[in-house]
């Protein structure tokens, strides 16, 4: 990682967890006047302490660097809460149930946030039998392509790695699907839901402004 601890997070946490600059420092085996030089900037911690320092506050040595304790409360008992990190390096793909300090190549990822289909990323979603069959109407070449289409339920992710000079199209088990997640490499996570009474049929729709349409009406009757 590109960053190391701060006396400011070390204070931050600290004065979280209840703990004066002594207790603390009893914790580390260092003196108050030590713990005070770096929460005061007037110098850092030994590389040999830094995960004393996150035992002391029960975090992970990546958000004490982070800066970012994360604080996960029965997240990962529903999907739909995922979380999707893109290495803009290499295209690493990961997912995370909750929240997370997630890093790779040397970078701390932020998690995609989704936004809905446009007209620039269509997407058509057809049932046949117990699938779901969607199509990204949108390039794969080397430069632009879709990188994954994901289907999220309450208790399910699946996933489909795609590729340049591949097809933009992906088939989902039906069971508990209510998202359909889908990563541009040029711009960024989108998202449709999955309409009861407008997916189940066997047909897609091929019209953005018609199927958002037909949304409305759905949530009226099914809402």
């Amino acid at each position: 990682m590109n960053q190391y601890v701060t006396g400011a997070v070390i204070k931050e946490l600290r004065e979280k967890n209840k703990m004066t600059q002594l207790q603390l420092a009893e914790k580390l085996g260092v003196t108050d006047k030590t713990i005070s030089k770096w929460e005061t900037t007037k110098g850092y911690p030994d590389i040999t302490l830094l995960e004393p320092i996150a035992d002391a506050f029960t975090i992970s040595v990546t958000e004490l660097i982070s800066g970012n304790p994360i604080h996960n409360a029965n997240v990962s008992a529903n999907m739909m809460r995922s979380k999707f990190y893109v290495c803009p390096v290499c295209g690493n793909v990961i997912h995370s149930m909750g929240e997370g300090v997630i890093g790779c190549h040397g970078i701390q990822l932020s998690p995609l946030s989704a936004e809905p289909s446009d007209e620039q990323h269509m997407i058509f979603i057809e049932r046949s039998d117990d699938e779901y069959y969607v199509r990204i109407d949108h390039v794969m070449t080397k430069e632009h392509y879709i990188s994954f289409v994901a289907a999220a339920g309450s208790d399910e992710i699946q996933m489909v790695k795609l590729y340049p000079e591949g097809k933009s199209e992906a088939r989902f088990k039906i069971r508990g699907v209510k998202k359909i997640l889908f990563y541009c490499n040029h711009d960024g996570l989108f998202s449709v839901d999955i309409v009861k009474g407008i997916d189940d049929k066997e047909c897609g729709y091929d019209d953005t402004q018609e199927r958002r349409e037909l949304e409305k009406v759905a949530d009226k009757l099914f809402g």
